[in-house]
């Protein structure tokens, strides 16, 4: 940086005389189609230092700035394309993984449908299967208690014609005598005895 600072300042020494003949001429009149050999050499020595001086000291470090910078964009460029094509490659992952996964979902319920369709034909089925034995039991229960009544009934009418029996016995009178002995007897008997009859 400093030989840089050096150099601009050796030409801008080399120039003073230059502009000190340009001011000099300044006042004199000017044609611009006669050539001034001694500007011309001048102008060309200074173009010349000053090109070998940004060749030595500012191309150099400029152009291997833009050089490094191209290089780091071209890095940058390559790992984005990686970075994408990562990116891409984990994307297709994660929908395959999502596609298994709504699968997996779409067959447990599915699973589930069934099993719960199952369980609710099972429960239907032990449902109509009790129902079916308590109807059983009721129907033998009622049989029996039927059975039990017409039992009792035919004691009860046993018993009452025996009684009715022995009192046409004690008394042995006409078949119209025996019969109002009989319906008074009945008569004589409660009513729950005869509501069963």
């Amino acid at each position: 940086m400093r030989s840089l600072l050096a150099a601009i300042a050796a030409s801008a020494f080399t120039a003073a005389p230059l502009l000190a003949q340009e001011a000099a001429e300044a006042h004199e009149s000017v044609n611009l189609l006669s050539p001034n050999t001694g500007l011309m050499f001048w102008t060309l020595l200074i173009f010349v230092l000053l090109m070998f001086i940004l060749a030595r000291y500012a191309f150099k470090p400029l152009t291997a700035a833009v050089e490094a910078r191209e290089h780091a964009l071209e890095e940058a460029i390559r790992q984005a394309k990686d970075d994408r094509d990562k990116a891409a490659l984990l994307l297709a992952d994660q929908t395959k993984a999502l596609d298994t996964a709504r699968a997996e979902a779409q067959r447990l319920i599915a699973e589930s449908r069934v099993t719960g369709e199952k369980l609710r034909n099972e429960m239907l089925e032990q449902t109509k299967q009790q129902q079916h034995d308590l109807l059983d039991r009721a129907r033998a229960e009622i049989d029996n208690e039927r059975k039990r009544a017409i039992a009792d009934l035919r004691r009860e009418a046993v018993e009452l014609a025996v009684a009715g029996a022995s009192k046409v016995i004690e008394r042995n009178l006409d078949d119209q005598s025996n019969r109002k002995l009989v319906e008074s007897f009945l008569a004589t008997v409660p009513s729950t005895v005869r509501g069963r009859g």
